[in-house]
């Protein structure tokens, strides 16, 4: 008997425009002892799906059947799912730092988490808390447990959580996007304490991710949601070599490690389907090449098409084309061409702690950086190393103790210096996370007309046709100018910041950690952007990203950071291909790994 049988599943929320149908008959099962990764675009339905199994959905309309060691948790009494929660079934939510309370020390939280379910003395729950600390990574576990969760990384957070839910050692964790946003080395502690917590508790693991590559590291089984609907279950090594569905086999083609650098990646075009009207067929058929009318007006069953593999397809197995070639990079730097930007000597230190304990710490150690027109320099390093603050500083948004940056060989001023407003014309800054640099108040419009309005006399019908022009640029509708960042999905809110950034057509354009957070097919069309961008208008960019595969996609040159310092510099495919310093080979074997 499966551990954890899901049948027929369907969730839905009534709404006032209609029902929507987030998740759609879906089925699979969950062996003891699997590593079992649900994969598919935001909005596919995953977090849903196993947030409503645990019944953390409250409004949800649910019917089906969700097995957990025969017992139906369906329309389970609260009281009762509760009892499951945590001392059963374990849950490890995607952001640590919301997940936990920060007026209370992490040992308090894991205290509380045993005290819960179990009659034991406090001094026996910390004692256990700490030995899970300790299990799970945590340096001198007796002293952190009395830490709060702001005084740890993002990694030791996601340790915490998964201590948190280790602790009662529980048949089945469920992990939700565990690992986004973390560095390569993080990322791949994570994953590998994931697995060796499996191997020793006995403990099976579910878990969600739109990350392709880190499902691929991990799990042995794997289902492809999309639209609420299972496209495609079977064995993980199975999926990813020879995928089955067409939807599976695009979101692998928009993966930048699946491609030579020479080939563009290839998004999936269109968007997912309404979920208040779902598609007659095929929930993907109308952004599918190989779709016929049978896939359009019929939905097809998940069926086994080869020994414990399934796909709800009509015609699976079918080859796509080969990825389209793009020209080989345009940065090749002629003999005594002159940096556009060079960053010398910068030094910088910012005040930590508080009152008594103040001190300082140096974040730039004498960093020198060199940019060339035409080209994309990676910048990459392990979070904390200096990568967002040296970009800052090259951008004039912060000023250094020491050194100096030139643009065009004429230095950089301090704020609201000439310099420095003509530096607003020549560096831009597009943010990395696009929501959170867009006024939510302001119309789309307003927010990329801001350039024009706070550096040029533009105004009026010709500032309303730049602004729709820039829109058009970065493969925006311009009809929808008087719309709200909340309006458009991420993808489209980092066109506005690219938009916004081109504005004053500068000639440099610095990139922090633009996709991030983006599904692969969105990942793939903003990469695609920046590199048409690129060579249609002579820009010159600095992109920062954990990514190290996306960063050899798209750079010429790639400088790796650490500790405030750069360590090593080289052409990308050489720095690939043949790193110097031990620390450049710990990062790529880490991204190898994750």
């Amino acid at each position: 008997m499966a551990l954890l049988e899901v049948k027929n599943l369907s969730v839905s929320f009534p709404t006032a425009d209609g029902t929507l149908h987030v998740v759609r008959d879906v089925s699979f099962s969950v062996e003891a002892g699997d590593f079992f990764g649900i994969v598919g675009e935001s909005g596919s339905g995953k977090s849903v799906l196993v947030q409503a199994i645990l019944g953390l959905v409250p409004g949800a309309q649910l019917s089906g059947q969700a097995l957990f060691n025969g017992r139906d948790l369906i329309g389970l009494p609260a009281e009762e799912l509760r009892l499951l929660r945590g001392a059963k079934i374990s849950m490890i939510f995607q952001d640590p730092l919301s997940s936990l309370h920060p007026q209370y020390t992490v040992g308090q939280q894991l205290v509380e988490a045993i005290t819960t379910h179990q009659k034991v003395p406090k001094s026996e729950a910390r004692a256990r808390a700490v030995a899970m600390m300790g299990k799970v990574g945590i340096k001198d576990p007796e002293r952190r447990a009395d830490s709060f969760p702001h005084q740890f990384s993002g990694g030791m957070r996601q340790r915490i959580m998964i201590a948190m839910a280790l602790l009662l050692e529980p048949e089945l964790i469920i992990a939700d996007e565990p690992t986004t946003a973390l560095d390569s080395t993080v990322q791949a502690q994570i994953l590998d304490l994931l697995a060796q917590m499996q191997r020793e508790l006995n403990t099976t693991v579910v878990m969600i991710s739109h990350d392709l590559s880190v499902v691929s590291r991990v799990a042995n089984q794997m289902m492809v949601l999309y639209a609420g609907t299972c496209m495609e279950l079977g064995a993980a090594d199975q999926v990813f070599t020879e995928p089955a569905h067409p939807y599976t086999a695009r979101l692998l083609a928009a993966t930048p490690s699946a491609h030579n650098t020479e080939h563009r990646l290839r998004p999936i075009d269109g968007s997912l389907p309404s979920l208040l009207a779902p598609p007659h067929g095929c929930a993907f058929a109308p952004r599918c090449e190989l779709a016929t009318e049978l896939c359009h007006s019929t939905l097809p069953a998940l069926v086994e098409h080869r020994p414990a593999r399934f796909a709800a397809c009509f015609y699976p197995d079918t080859a796509l084309a080969a990825p389209e070639p793009v020209p080989a990079s345009t940065a090749v730097r002629a003999a005594g061409t002159e940096p556009i930007i060079a960053a010398q000597g910068i030094e910088l230190s910012f005040t930590s702690g508080a009152w008594p304990h103040k001190r300082q710490v140096q974040v730039l150690k004498g960093v020198d950086l060199e940019l060339y027109p035409g080209e994309t320099l990676g910048l990459v390093g392990e979070s904390g190393c200096g990568k967002s603050t040296l970009v800052r500083v090259i951008a004039g948004l912060l000023q250094p103790q020491s050194g100096r940056v030139l643009i065009q060989g004429e230095r950089l001023g301090a704020p609201n210096t000439e310099s420095w407003k003509k530096a607003r014309h020549q560096v831009q800054m597009v943010f990395q996370d696009p929501f959170g640099s867009l006024n939510p108040k302001r119309r789309v419009g307003s927010i990329i007309a801001d350039p024009f309005l706070i550096h040029t006399n533009v105004r009026g019908e010709q500032l309303k046709t730049r602004v729709r022009e820039l829109m058009d640029l970065v493969g925006l509708n311009p009809e929808h100018y008087n719309r709200f960042p909340s309006e458009f999905s991420g993808g489209q809110r980092q066109r506005i910041g690219i938009a916004r950034a081109l504005a004053l057509k500068p000639q440099v354009v610095l990139f922090d950690e633009p996709v991030s957070a983006l599904d692969v097919s969105v990942q793939a069309q903003i990469l695609n952007l920046i590199s048409d961008l690129q060579r249609e208008l002579g820009l010159s960019y600095i992109f920062i990203s954990h990514d190290l595969s996306v960063v050899r996609h798209i750079s010429d040159r790639v400088a790796v950071m650490d500790r405030g310092q750069i360590i090593e510099l080289a052409g990308a495919q050489e720095l690939y291909e043949n790193p110097q310093t031990d620390f450049t080979k710990t990062l790529l074997a880490a991204s190898a790994r994750s």
